[in-house]
């Protein structure tokens, strides 16, 4: 046999030459791929091993490494010793050969292969072939590695061994195995002691507990089990295959526990494994019991303190490394420095950088990930800053970490500026850096941007698509998630929950049933469904309003989860059933589940919808219970249901109650203040906010000109638009501009209202023209009234509430042509007025009426006690009804039953019979109040003594002894 060698006249004393100008530190370039002898036939016992080729004639594939560029030093003077004292026996050149690949020395090792070729006969060649099998998987040429060893025709015991070893140490665990499966059916080739922990890596790396366990059965044949290096494999194979029992056993049972490798591989186990508190408790067995600690050790214990609750734990540590003088070492002073950015302590960590004397990419790293983690963007890019000025060239992680802090902080920039930066440095091909740039760009609301990034990248991975489709989502952008999904389903790519997640919330934006029914079909048809992704579907149908199929999805649910409760309650809540969410939240207390802050504030809303102040008042005690701080969303909500419920003094003890209140906070309470009438309440709330610092944004801005509108503050809403224009640099939206032309027709000042409307910056809206016709209605002004309620029916022809405002318009002027001509219309698009509606809670259970309802079960009392309030306001209060706003073309008469029927009267009625004398009533009516309703409300509380607090579409009544909070203007 000939063994394949560089075609290239070298002599050993070119050899030695060549690695004396190497010991000068000029390297040499990577030679050309290697040549091959006369091919011989291989044997009957050749295996056909996988991954290694059997033809030896097949030269031009092989796979060659990319040049290592590496430098021999003085440091290496044994292996030039080595070659000068090189003799022609086997036992010198397989000594070199183990230097050439311990030192990555390919170069020399190819040309000494060379000098081999020629001077051995093939009959000698058969030990020095596996040195060659050794030296070359060591130098990472795992081709030449292949070649050589696939020629062999007496393999040898080291060199199935040598082409394990190779094989691991290059990342291919799965051919190793595959070469000791053929090795063991080849008789009598003993595995090396030391192959062990080479085979048991592999298992480890592949997750092939079952091979592990055989080797270990082997180990236990052979008597080995108790070696200490065979102890530490056999521990690190089966942590990382999960059976960390296991593991811990072999532990348990080793009879020498002096040794530091064996603590620090259980260590690493457990930590690796995210078993934190079991780490640290064997790192304090170890300081009490065990040998001393070594640098590994430390690092493991450190990365075992991975949260705010650790940090103290972590100090102690490093108290520990301290008293060892192992923190001065840079890999120890890098896991410090990460410890600490977990734990949340970064000036500790920043502390422990400046007192490093050498920093490299890592410590770096460490810490402008640790100010990512901690939401210290700003402090993250400087910091990446200070690491380039330093000479340090930034990598994937430096990148992605500030990359992703750019995007957090919404800096447009910053991002295009470390965009330019990735391309000018080559970074724009790397998948992970590709990926965070499109994220970036999403989260600064930049699409366009974001779908260059992506089209441009050579290599996509499911998180590529999984990002820009959630991407587009969040940005309106749905129908270019939708494309993009089908892209997906068309390649036949794997789908996760995040993408479908964002799919669907695309979807419900859209409000497009048969889309979203095509999607649900799909995830069916690939075995998707699991529970996260049905809670998506609930949100989904519910959002789209078929709360048929939201339910079905909710009851077929096997284990519901605190999300699948919190689903339904929303969906329940947001389409009007109101009572059924409520129930839905009372069942999931009782199946013993604790409630979220997202349930707690979705329950919140629906009991603020249906103004149910008991069941208000329970959950906030629920909550209290449950050991819940009032601040964030849940402050938010529980202010919002007291105000809604009409308790405004509630609202504003739990306000006052809020230990750090934010824009948030203060948006709530100016909103509660003026929905009560309560404006100048409002603007000294909003003034206060601006005192402490809190800036207002254009929802804060929105809550004060409502709250000045429904107060007449007409001075103080014109100057608030002004600030938010020209002070805080804020655009009005079109509902800003709704506030002010209400405003301006309240005031009666109907002309500069549509002079106004005519000089907007942007079109009105149909918002804009409705405000400014019900102005006109309240004041008669025909001429503008009738242009408003044209540009209304030219905008939305199709919106029964604008058209039903337009037909009310013409009612009162008389005109029952064009009345009828308008519900004309309404029929034929199958468009319907939205009934009158009101409720009243009591007993802890929420009645609603419809005008002229006669579906409650107490019909004939209500209507009895209705027939006998009214009698006594026309005998008492000279009460009698104002048929003018019963905008019907019918008789008189008629038109009072009309009035009497209404269902805030029938709810009125109601709490009257079933409510102690004096207690206060709390109504909620879906429609503004009538003009006669509302004298009807004055009247009840001045003659029965009962104060009513009454919730329309516009604002709170608060009716008491004859006199309403809203002045008779709403």
């Amino acid at each position: 046999m000939r063994l394949a060698s560089r075609n290239v006249p070298f002599s050993r004393n070119s050899i030695i030459t060549m690695c004396s100008v190497s010991a000068i530190s000029i390297s040499f370039p990577t030679c050309s791929r290697l040549h091959c002898s006369v091919p011989t036939e291989p044997s009957k016992s050749n295996l056909k091993l996988s991954r290694i080729r059997t033809n030896p004639s097949l030269h031009c594939h092989v796979r060659v490494p990319p040049p290592r560029n590496r430098k021999l030093t003085s440091c290496d003077g044994g292996l030039i010793e080595a070659f000068q004292r090189l003799d022609g026996s086997i036992e010198a050149y397989a000594y070199v050969l183990e230097l050439c690949g311990k030192s990555r020395a390919i170069s020399q090792g190819r040309q000494l292969h060379s000098l081999i070729f020629k001077t051995f006969p093939a009959i000698e060649l058969e030990f020095l072939a596996g040195k060659l099998v050794f030296m070359y998987g060591k130098c990472g040429s795992l081709d030449e590695a292949e070649k050589v060893f696939d020629e062999m025709r007496h393999r040898t015991a080291f060199a199935w061994n040598a082409m394990i070893g190779a094989y691991v140490s290059n990342g291919e665990p799965a051919s190793a195995l595959s070469v000791y499966r053929n090795m063991r059916s080849s008789e009598g080739v003993p595995v090396h002691l030391h192959s062990f922990p080479v085979l048991l890596k592999a298992c480890a790396n592949l997750g092939d507990i079952r091979t592990g366990t055989e080797l270990h059965s082997l180990l236990v044949k052979l008597q080995y089990q108790s070696t200490d290096f065979i102890v530490n494999a056999l521990i690190s194979m089966y942590a990382k295959n999960g059976d960390l029992s296991a593991a811990r056993r072999l532990f348990d049972g080793s009879v020498e526990k002096g040794d530091v490798v064996l603590w620090n591989s259980i260590m690493s186990s457990y930590s690796t494994s995210g078993q934190s508190l079991d780490t640290l408790q064997l790192f304090r067995d170890m300081q009490m019991n065990g040998p001393p600690s070594n640098t590994y050790t430390i690092v493991s214990a450190l990365t075992a303190c991975e949260g705010f609750s650790f940090a103290k734990l972590g100090k102690e540590i490093h108290a520990a490394a301290l008293k060892s003088s192992h923190c001065f070492q840079v890999f120890v002073c890098n896991a410090l420095i990460a410890m600490y950015t977990r734990c949340g302590k970064m000036l500790e960590a920043g502390r422990i950088f400046r007192l490093m004397d050498n920093h490299d990419v890592v410590t770096w790293n460490s810490l402008i990930k640790g100010y990512v983690q901690n939401l210290m963007y700003r402090e993250a890019f400087e910091f990446f800053c200070d690491m380039i000025a330093a000479g340090h060239k930034p990598d994937e992680v430096s990148l992605t970490s500030v990359i992703a802090a750019s995007g957090r902080l919404g800096n447009l920039l910053v991002g295009m500026g470390l965009h330019a930066y990735v391309i000018k440095h080559g970074w724009d091909s790397n998948l992970q850096v590709g990926n965070t740039l499109i994220d970036m760009y999403s989260k600064c609301n930049h699409t366009s941007y974001m779908g260059c990034v992506f089209l441009m990248m050579h290599e996509k991975d499911l998180i590529s698509w999984t990002t820009v489709i959630a991407g587009y989502a969040q940005n309106d952008c749905h129908v270019e998630a939708l494309e993009l999904f089908r892209d997906v389903a068309k390649k036949s790519m794997k789908t996760d929950e995040m993408m479908l997640g964002s799919i669907l919330r695309a979807c419900s934006a859209l409000k497009s049933m048969p889309i979203v029914k095509e999607i649900h079909c799909h995830i069916l048809r690939k075995g998707l469904l699991d529970t996260v992704i049905q809670n998506e579907l609930i949100d989904v149908y519910g959002k789209c309003g078929n709360m048929g199929y939201a339910t079905r999805i909710f009851e077929s649910i096997k284990g519901k989860d605190v999300v699948s409760w919190t689903s339904m309650v929303s969906s329940s809540s947001r389409n009007g059933n109101g009572n059924e969410a409520v129930e839905l939240f009372r069942r999931m207390v009782e199946t013993g589940l604790a409630a979220d802050s997202i349930a707690l504030s979705s329950i919140l809303s629906a009991v603020a919808n249906l103004s149910a102040l008991m069941k208000g008042r329970e959950i906030h005690g629920y909550l209290l219970r449950k050991g819940f701080c009032l601040e964030g969303s849940i402050a938010v909500a529980v202010v919002d249901m007291y105000a809604c419920c009409g308790d405004l003094q509630s609202a504003n003890a739990v306000f006052d109650r809020i230990e750090r209140k934010g824009l948030l906070q203060y948006t709530s309470m100016i909103n509660a203040y003026g929905m009560h009438g309560w404006g100048k309440a409002s603007v000294e709330l909003f003034n206060k906010m601006r005192q402490q610092n809190v800036s207002p944004d254009h929802v804060s801005f929105l809550a004060l000109l409502y709250a000045c509108s429904h107060a007449g503050l007409l001075d103080e809403g014109r100057r608030f638009l002004k600030i938010m224009e020209h002070e805080y640099k804020l655009e009005p939206w079109p509902e800003h501009y709704v506030c002010l032309v209400d405003m301006l027709g309240r005031a009666n000042c109907v002309l500069e209202a549509f002079e106004f409307v005519k000089m907007m910056k942007t079109e009105p809206t149909t918002e804009v023209w409705c405000a400014l016709l019900a102005a006109c209605r309240s004041h008669s002004e025909k001429e503008i009234g009738e242009i408003a309620a044209q540009r209304l029916i030219e905008l939305e022809p199709k919106n029964p509430g604008n058209l039903v405002l337009v037909s009310n318009v013409f009612a009162e002027q008389g005109r029952w042509d064009d009345v009828a001509n308008v519900r004309e219309k309404m029929k034929a698009n199958g468009l319907e007025k939205h009934p009158g509606c009101s409720w009243i809670e009591i007993g802890g259970k929420v009645h609603r009426f419809i005008a002229r309802d006669k579906s409650h079960p107490e019909t004939k009392v209500i209507y009895e006690k209705l027939s006998e309030v009214t009698r006594k306001l026309e005998r008492e209060a000279g009460y009698r009804a104002n048929t003018k706003y019963v905008l019907h073309n019918v008789d008189e008469g008629v038109k009072v039953q009309m009035l009497h029927g209404h269902s805030e009267r029938l709810a009125i009625a109601y709490g009257l019979l079933r409510t102690p004398d004096r207690a206060c009533l709390r109504i909620t009516k879906n429609l503004r109040v009538c003009s006669d309703c509302h004298t009807f409300c004055k009247l009840v509380s001045k003659l029965f003594r009962r104060d009513i607090v009454m919730r329309d579409a516009n604002r709170f009544h608060h009716f008491e002894s004859g006199l309403c909070s809203c002045g008779d203007s709403w």
